[in-house]
């Protein structure tokens, strides 16, 4: 019996609107209480991001897009060369926020295609949601239960991040009398880390004729949620023993003037522990399973959230027998932002869209999520 294997065999993204650069971005996204951030400039120093992408109006304010609908223009560009949407057996989709709290991401996507009926999954979760609607997609075609699939990630976390969204807890801190209001670090640090943008694979059991694919050799996810608490969050509150609060539990008036549903991240417990925890850890593992030594990876497409990490990434890339020389590194951080659970989405595409990648290249993937301490890897094979 001849092996199976499940190839990426066409790419997709779907970057919204024009690119904004560090000077524009806070009239985009507001100012709340009506001031600069102070922590603005800091952050964008550290994170090393230039330009990014929002579904807002650079005027209004307003959305253009949702998040169904940037993953469903996503999956329009992997049409052609004989694939169509009616063709598509298996969608699954992962994404951080979905646009409503119910249904799920995956059959508002179905509904804005408009194609035949399919089987529909969602995975839930931050970075990794790509990599898990991705796994689900592979395994499914691995199976045999479909002949093709289409996986997707999508983050369209702008809306969340405008300033409106945080007049109540303003005006509430100007109520106390507060000697600056100004919203918490833990909030103001991720509206200038994070961004909007969708990435699309199609999955066959054959490798597409005329040109390259990726073949998934294995995809590997190890949560640490067992060790650490909750790090990254969102419509709940922290309680002092660093257990969730969730939003059923508080009161509308709570979800104003304590900006809920604000992202919130504490930057103390990631900076102590993400590389570790999201890396080092899991890593030590992949390479026993998997056999992993550097010279046999010629690509290594790390997830960062910013290049304040690369350092430390790089060290324990070095301290796990695992030193992949730099130049071997593929990251557009820089120039597409942190688009969270699509960011590996659009990596992958970028590399493969570059011309750089040859027949028999492996590639290593690896996407972090701060949310419990997760860790996620892939490697990929050109063909």
């Amino acid at each position: 019996m001849s092996e199976l294997f499940v190839y990426i065999t066409k790419t997709s993204t779907y970057m919204p609107g024009e690119a904004v650069d560090n000077d524009t971005m806070e009239s985009i996204l507001g100012y709340v209480g009506g001031r600069p951030s102070r922590s603005r400039q800091v952050v964008l120093r550290n994170n090393g991001i230039k330009q990014r992408y929002y579904v807002l109006d650079p005027q209004t304010g307003i959305p253009r897009f949702t998040n169904a609908q940037i993953t469903a223009e996503a999956i329009k560009g992997l049409v052609g060369d004989g694939f169509t949407l009616d063709a598509m057996e298996c969608l699954s989709t992962g994404t951080t926020m979905p646009d409503q709290l119910m249904p799920n991401h995956g059959v508002m996507v179905h509904g804005e295609l408009g194609n035949k009926p399919c089987e529909v999954v969602s995975t839930a979760g931050i970075c990794l949601a790509g990599l898990t609607a991705l796994k689900y997609a592979y395994l499914s075609v691995l199976a045999g239960a479909s002949r093709n699939a289409v996986a997707t990630a999508s983050e369209v976390p702008s809306p969340v991040l405008h300033a409106r969204n945080f007049d109540a807890e303003n005006e509430a801190l100007v109520a106390q009398m507060a000697a600056r209001p100004e919203i918490a670090f833990d909030k103001d640090f991720l509206r200038w880390m994070l961004s909007d943008g969708a990435g699309a694979f199609l999955l066959e059991n054959q490798p597409r004729a005329g040109g390259l694919s990726l073949r998934i050799d294995w995809i590997d996810i190890f949560s640490y949620a067992n060790e650490l608490p909750t790090c990254m969050y969102a419509g709940a509150e922290k309680a002092e023993d660093d257990s969730l609060i969730g939003w059923k539990l508080l009161t509308p008036e709570e979800w104003a003037s304590r900006s809920i549903f604000a992202i919130k991240q504490d930057v103390r417990l990631l900076n102590e522990n993400v590389v570790k925890y999201t890396l080092g850890k899991p890593l030590k593992e992949v390479m026993i399973k998997r056999n992993l030594s550097p010279e046999a990876i010629d690509w290594f497409l790390p997830h960062m959230s910013s290049e304040y990490f690369r350092k430390p990434i790089a060290e324990c890339l070095e301290n796990t027998e695992l030193a992949i020389p730099q130049e071997r590194w593929f990251t557009n951080l820089s120039e597409r932002g942190n688009t969270g659970s699509a960011s590996i989405y659009i990596m992958i595409h970028e590399l493969l869209e570059s011309g750089r990648l040859h027949q028999g290249q492996r590639v290593l993937c690896f996407v972090p999520e701060s949310g419990r301490f997760s860790g996620g890897f892939m490697h990929l094979t050109v063909v």
